[in-house]
């Protein structure tokens, strides 16, 4: 797209804000275990920076197999961008309980711990994963909507990203790949709707929001500049018809608030380790892997992509089906000379992240619903099919549907039960993910504040979330409709 082109179509506000809502209390009613070595160790560290005002978790040491040694001490082995982000809740837990886990015997039988530890898990995941994921979300249907027209097709790609994928689980947890694969999102749009047509293109508000976006990203988790350095060389592209004096001062603007974002991974290291240039990598104990290649990387394997994609144990198809069609969506937008460049970026983070993930020497994630490493590409991926929904008659249109509500099950089931599920089960999407849901082995808010019993603790999110989604689609047909009418008028 020139910049010379109309603004695109935008996705409705009313839209967006219900699929904002939607999504969040989708995440936000289920939860994780906080004994989860990745919840707890991003925790021990927020509590200990909250509470103890150091970087150090020696007290909890023996609760987690995650975690760096340097010298006499423990550490978060994590980039601390998830850490930093808890610890708003653990401030808050605090306040609200009048209690702090000083004076609580920090072992995993220990009720006030665990219930100490619960809540501020869940105050932490609604506070920020399920806003990044929710946020992504309706700026991928802002997406969506524009490069197609058409808003049916805009909230379909929203809704399999968000509900249809294992982005619904994972963004339960304080794991990063949720949040990570968010903010690469926010950081595309942001670049996309900031070089739609000369109306956007001075507007500092989208280079503001792609830097900080993207440095975040990285605080969050580092691998994730694998997809950033493809992000950063589209924007390039993008803006190559675009006068360099306001080039130079949107790019200024952007890498100002990239590296704004990275100052407190900065202050984390220099506080943790007393120097800014120390991570918590450098120091992993128990995960001898890490040794190998470049902290665990090697080379891709073709027969772990195929477990990635389609083994019963981790693949990632057996839990969203409805991606085994966004290829060829991906296709269709390179194919078309104004989608060409988007196509491209969106094919090449799926095929980086994958690579990447295929290289890993723990590539299966440990305890791990599908496979976590994975979930940046997700949505990526997802932009594939807002192309095929536009442009397939009602039999495609039929398909695509079906796949996304069994993606929609599934994932609830998974968000519902078990995100991580441990070694040793041949199909975990059978067991014990579907087993526990029929059986009523759920994590809600109402099952575990409200004395429901676990699968009582559904029904009250049922009986928002139906309505609300119904609503929802109802909303994306009105919207599609007021869409036709106004392209029949221009013409």
């Amino acid at each position: 797209m020139t910049l010379t082109s109309p603004t695109p179509v935008r996705g409705p506000h009313k839209l967006a804000l219900g699929l904002f809502v939607l999504v969040w209390i989708s995440i936000s009613w289920f939860g994780s275990s906080p004994y989860n070595a990745n919840n707890s160790t991003r925790m021990f560290a927020a509590i200990s920076l909250v509470e103890q005002h150091d970087a150090t978790i020696d007290e909890f040491r023996d609760l987690t197999i995650d975690k760096a040694e340097f010298g006499k001490h423990t550490y978060l082995d994590k980039a601390p961008g998830m850490t930093i982000m808890a610890m708003p809740a653990i401030w808050l837990g605090d306040v609200l309980t009048g209690t702090t886990a000083t004076p609580m015997p920090k072992e995993i039988g220990n009720k006030d711990f665990w219930d100490y530890m619960r809540l501020r898990l869940r105050i932490a995941v609604a506070m920020a994963v399920a806003v990044l994921t929710a946020f992504a979300t309706v700026l991928l249907l802002d997406l969506a909507t524009g490069i197609t027209g058409s808003t049916r097709a805009g909230f379909v790609t929203a809704l399999a990203y968000a509900l249809a994928t294992p982005v619904w689980g994972w963004s339960t947890t304080l794991f990063g790949h949720a949040p990570v694969g968010a903010l690469l999102l926010i950081a595309t749009w942001a670049i996309w709707r900031g070089t739609s047509g000369e109306r956007e293109i001075g507007r500092l508000r989208y280079p503001l929001m792609a830097g900080l976006a993207l440095g975040w990203a990285l605080v969050v988790e580092f691998p994730a500049v694998i997809a950033a350095f493809p992000i950063g060389v589209w924007v390039l592209w993008r803006t190559r018809a675009v006068a360099w004096p306001v080039r130079a001062r949107l790019f200024g603007i952007a890498v100002a608030a990239g590296l704004a974002a990275l100052l407190p991974l900065l202050a984390y290291n220099a506080i943790a380790f007393g120097t800014p240039f120390k991570v918590g990598y450098q120091g992993v104990v128990g995960f001898n892997g890490m040794q190998q290649g470049f902290f665990g990387l090697t080379y891709p394997k073709v027969e772990v992509l195929w477990q990635i994609l389609f083994g019963t144990e981790r693949g990632l198809i057996w839990l969203a089906p409805v991606l085994v069609l966004a290829p060829f969506g991906l296709v269709r937008l390179i194919r078309a000379p104004e989608t060409r460049d988007l196509g491209w970026l969106c094919a090449t983070i799926t095929v980086a992240v994958l690579l990447y993930n295929a290289a890993y020497v723990y590539w299966d994630g440990g305890h791990s619903t599908g496979p976590r490493h994975s979930v940046p590409m997700i949505g990526f991926l997802c932009l594939g099919i807002a192309p095929l929904w536009q442009g397939w008659n009602a039999t495609g249109k039929g398909w695509i549907a079906g796949l996304i509500a069994s993606g929609i099950f599934i994932n609830f089931a998974v968000a519902a039960c078990e995100i991580a599920a441990p070694h040793g089960y041949r199909f975990p999407l059978i067991a014990p993910v579907m087993t526990d849901l029929f059986e009523g082995r759920v994590n809600t808010i109402a099952g575990e504040y409200w004395g429901f019993s676990p699968a009582l603790g559904l029904v009250p999110y049922l009986l928002v979330a139906m309505p609300l989604l119904a609503w929802l689609i109802r909303q994306a047909s009105l919207s599609a409709a007021e869409h036709r009418d106004i392209k029949t008028a221009l013409a």
